[in-house]
């Protein structure tokens, strides 16, 4: 995995190769940076500051039960412009997974974040609502071809390019949708979710559509407090 920070501190541990342990948080910190990225997904995300990656998952999508939480820090100046891919596992453009097997099935994602000034210890960006996303991989449009079996065929799918440059702090994402906030309880969160203590205002966020939403882009600006 690609990092742009000098330290690392691996935490990962594999149970037969399904993926971390539960309470696994893989961190990434340096003392002299400003600010410390806290953030779970499932199953992926890389995160950047404007166009320059800070974050990724060190856990590869491809990883079955690819459930961790990554807590990176990094230097910046307000405001931060904090741009988030953000993938649900899928074989496929059908955005099946398991497919051929008794377990084939549509997954779902869920993403949360927060963002600490280390300066202040002060909680400064969360995941929620304010999030402008737009969804590139959109899959399966009927979910009714979820038991197909050549998915490929009976399944259809909507594929939009990311716009170029949209990492820039200058590209315009006010037609993008807001974020949806989405219910402990219909995502689910394991495996490191709960090995971070969540500041109350961070929400679990995605795509309107947990189960067909597959790959996503977000963006945030924090604003000095």
């Amino acid at each position: 995995m690609h990092r742009t920070l000098a330290a690392a501190i691996a935490l990962t541990a594999a149970i037969a190769g399904c993926g971390p342990e539960e309470g696994t948080v893989n961190e990434d910190i340096r003392a002299d940076d400003s600010f410390l990225l806290e953030a779970w997904a499932d199953n992926w995300f890389a995160a950047y500051l404007g166009e320059t990656l800070i974050a990724e998952d060190s856990v590869s999508i491809t990883t079955e039960r690819s459930f961790n939480a990554e807590r990176v820090s990094f230097s910046g100046e307000y405001p931060l412009v904090l741009n988030v891919v953000l993938k649900d596992f899928k074989e496929n453009d059908s955005g099946l997974e398991y497919i051929g097997s008794n377990r084939q099935q549509m997954g779902d994602g869920g993403f949360i974040a927060q963002i600490t000034d280390t300066r202040t210890g002060q909680v400064v960006g969360v995941s929620d609502a304010s999030w402008r996303c737009l969804v590139v991989h959109k899959a399966p449009l009927d979910k009714g071809c979820e038991d197909a079996s050549d998915p490929l065929t009976a399944c259809t799918w909507e594929i939009t390019d990311e716009p170029a440059g949209w990492m820039s702090p200058d590209f315009d994402v006010s037609g993008w949708d807001a974020a949806t906030v989405h219910t402990a309880a219909a995502v689910s969160p394991k495996d490191g979710y709960d090995a971070i203590s969540w500041n109350a205002a961070a929400q679990l966020i995605w795509g309107s559509d947990l189960e067909a939403d597959n790959t996503i882009l977000c963006r945030t600006v924090i604003e000095a407090p």
